[in-house]
C-alpha cells in the first residue's frame, strides 16, 4: 500500500515518472511489494555493470505478502568507480526466472504477512529501468517522502490489532470481572495509539517531507510503539488467565503486536537522529 502512495504522492507532487507502477496496480490489478525491511538507508544486493545496464544478485528478507505479489519495488547497490557505493532503484517482476521466494517466515507473530526471503540471482534490469539512484547509507530526498508517508501507514496496521485486544480485553472483563484498573491503564495507553496514529496521518496529508518532518514521525512512530505494546500488555493483564486461551481472542494478537519494534527507525536510532536534528549536527553522522 505504502508504494502505491508514495508513487501516487511522487506523480502528484514532483512529477515524478511513476506511471508505470500506477498503472501496473490501478488497470492490471498488479500487487507491489517492498524490500524496505532489507534495505532502509544502506540497500542490499549487488549490481554489477554490464552492457546496456546492471545484473542484480540480492537476498531480500522481510518480502511481505511475497507469495502474492506481482511487482517488487527494491534495490542493489552498485560500487560505482566514481561515485562510491551507490543504491539503485528498480521493480522486479516476481515471475521472472531469476527470481525466486524461499519460505523462511517462522516467526512468533504477524505469520498471515508472509514476508518471505526473496531471491534475485542474476536478473538483468536495462539502465531506463532504474528509477533512482542515491548514495548508499545517507538520507535522501526519497526517504523523507518514504518516512512521511509509510509510517502512518504501516503502524495503523498496529493500530488495528490494538483495537482488537481492546475489544477482546473489554469483553473478557464483562464476561469474569478482571483487574479494573489494569482495564483502564489500557484505554489510557489506548488513547495514546489513536492520539499519535492522527497525527502521524496528519503529517502524512499535508506534511512538507524534509529532516525536521521525518523527525516528528519517527517521534511518533517510538511513542505509538510504546503505547501499542502497553496496550497488548495491558490488555493481556486485565483479562487474566483468560487472555491465556486463544479462545479469548488476545493470544495471537499479542504476539502479533511484539513485531512492532522492529520497523526504522528503532527507538535508540530514533533518539540518536532527534539529538543530531536539535543539536544541528548532520543526520547522517
Amino acid at each position: 500500500t505504502h508504494q502505491v502512495v508514495i508513487a501516487a504522492w511522487r506523480r502528484a507532487n514532483t512529477g515524478a515518472p511513476t506511471e508505470g507502477p500506477l498503472k501496473a496496480v490501478g488497470q492490471d490489478g498488479k500487487r507491489l511489494l517492498s524490500s524496505g525491511g532489507s534495505d532502509w538507508l544502506p540497500g542490499s544486493g549487488e549490481a554489477t555493470r554490464v552492457e546496456g545496464g546492471y545484473r542484480i544478485k540480492a537476498v531480500k528478507v522481510f518480502s511481505s505478502g511475497a507469495p502474492d505479489g506481482d511487482l517488487m519495488m527494491t534495490c542493489a547497490v552498485h560500487d560505482d568507480p566514481t561515485d562510491g557505493p551507490t543504491v539503485l532503484h528498480f521493480g522486479v517482476p516476481m515471475s521472472a526466472p531469476e527470481v525466486t521466494i524461499r519460505e523462511t517466515w517462522d516467526t512468533m507473530g504477524m505469520r498471515g504477512t508472509a514476508s518471505h526471503e526473496v531471491i534475485i540471482d542474476g536478473l538483468f534490469v536495462a539502465d531506463e529501468k532504474i528509477g533512482g539512484k542515491r548514495p548508499a547509507g545517507k538520507w535522501h530526498p526519497l526517504f523523507h517522502i518514504t518516512s512521511m508517508i509509510a509510517f502512518p501507514l504501516i503502524y495503523s496496521a498496529y493500530a488495528g490489532v490494538a483495537d482488537g485486544m481492546r475489544e477482546a480485553a473489554i469483553a473478557a472483563s464483562r464476561r469474569r470481572a478482571g483487574d479494573l484498573i489494569a482495564l483502564g491503564e489500557m484505554e489510557t495507553a489506548y488513547a495514546g495509539v489513536e492520539l499519535t496514529l492522527r497525527q502521524m496521518m496528519h503529517l502524512a496529508q499535508s506534511g512538507a517531507p524534509g529532516p525536521e518532518t521525518t523527525g516528528q514521525v519517527m517521534a511518533l512512530r517510538t511513542l505509538i510503539g510504546r503505547f501499542c505494546l502497553e496496550t497488548a500488555d495491558k490488555a493481556m493483564e486485565s483479562a487474566g488467565g483468560l487472555g491465556f486461551f486463544r479462545s479469548g481472542g488476545l493470544e495471537q494478537r499479542f504476539r502479533d503486536m511484539q513485531a512492532c519494534r522492529h520497523h526504522p527507525l528503532k527507538a535508540k536510532d530514533q533518539a540518536l537522529y532527534a539529538a543530531r536534528l536539535a543539536l544541528g549536527l548532520s543526520i547522517d553522522g
